[in-house]
């Protein structure tokens, strides 16, 4: 058995059961990938893959079991190499962080700054997608740290670390009959237009328990992932934007009233996932405490540590900051 069979094994799974696309991504041949998967069933006596002439159709019960602990394999030898790369030189590396538009937008761009000035060797890689997306590239390995609102709990072997809380406003143009409404309330909001964020983005789910709660539907005439482009679409009229209170940019958005909505939402948080099992870095744990000040190493390891959603409990009396 070589590392190299694991790692076509783990990645001709990754790529939907397409060799040829393995191969491309990897920089070698179709016909090498095929041979070494070929030889390690032989040598396992198993099929890992069910074939349909050469097509590979579908991922036998026990090649589930042989992909997951190579994929298991497969972190642990980069493992090795952070440890050595760690006391070699610890101020070099590599980042990676997958996260959604309106984290990367608003809420990344200081701490970015500031690593970056501290960590000049490390390379640093963002990754935008869906939360459900960013917090799947954690769990195989293509990013380090996967920060988003939502989905991140769907995810059994990610350790979730709180980050902070955070709230919605409405965006209206001046001179909307929404800002005489005092005090508002979602039976207003209900009797117009809105725009928003897409189901499983940035709170959403929140928002629609909020109308439900009420016995109401909300009009969503447009959703979109991006809050720049909600308030682009306020401004064209399409209707009320709900976005995060942290996507209004004071000079950038004057034109547009800002209407507290906090009272009629529940607060969500933000949190970040990371892949249990993973060498943690100094650099690393400097970008999450720069990311959330509470998030001290030894809080990190002992969440890293304990069992699978046990580390909520660690965080029970810890005040999260509110953006």
């Amino acid at each position: 058995m070589k590392l190299q069979q694991l790692r076509y094994v783990w990645e001709v799974t990754r790529h939907n059961l397409n060799v040829s696309a393995t191969a491309q991504s990897l920089f070698t041949s179709q016909p090498g990938i095929s041979k070494q998967i070929r030889l390690l069933e032989d040598e396992l006596g198993v099929e890992i893959f069910a074939r349909s002439g050469k097509h590979l159709t579908r991922v036998t019960p026990a090649g589930q079991a042989i992909v997951e602990l190579a994929g298991q394999v497969l972190r642990l030898t980069e493992n090795i190499k952070d440890v050595a790369q760690e006391h070699s030189d610890e101020r070099r590396g590599s980042l990676s962080i997958a996260t959604t538009h309106t984290q990367a937008r608003y809420a990344l761009p200081p701490v970015i700054r500031d690593f970056t000035r501290k960590y000049p060797d490390v390379a640093l890689h963002m990754q935008q997608g869906t939360p459900k997306q960013i917090a799947q590239m954690v769990s195989d390995g293509q990013a380090d740290f996967a920060i988003a609102t939502e989905s991140l709990e769907l995810f059994n072997d990610l350790v979730l670390l709180p980050c902070y809380r955070w709230n919605r406003c409405l965006l209206v143009p001046h001179g909307h009959p929404l800002a005489d409404e005092k005090p508002l309330t979602l039976e207003a909001l209900a009797r117009y237009p809105l725009v928003t964020y897409v189901f499983g983005f940035t709170g959403r789910s929140q928002l629609d328990d909020a109308f439900r709660a009420k016995g109401l539907s909300p009009n969503v005439v447009l959703t979109a992932a991006d809050a720049d482009v909600i308030k682009t679409y306020v401004r064209l009229g399409m209707g009320v934007g709900i976005v995060a209170h942290m996507a209004v940019d004071p000079e950038q958005d004057a034109d547009l009233e800002v209407l507290e909505a906090g009272h009629l939402f529940k607060s969500s948080t933000t949190k970040i996932g990371i892949r249990r099992g993973t060498f943690m870095r100094g650099y690393m744990y400097d970008f999450l405490q720069g990311f959330a000040a509470h998030l001290e190493r030894d809080l990190v390891d002992a969440a890293l540590e304990a069992g699978p959603r046990h580390e909520e409990a660690l965080f029970r009396d810890i005040t999260l900051p509110e953006r």
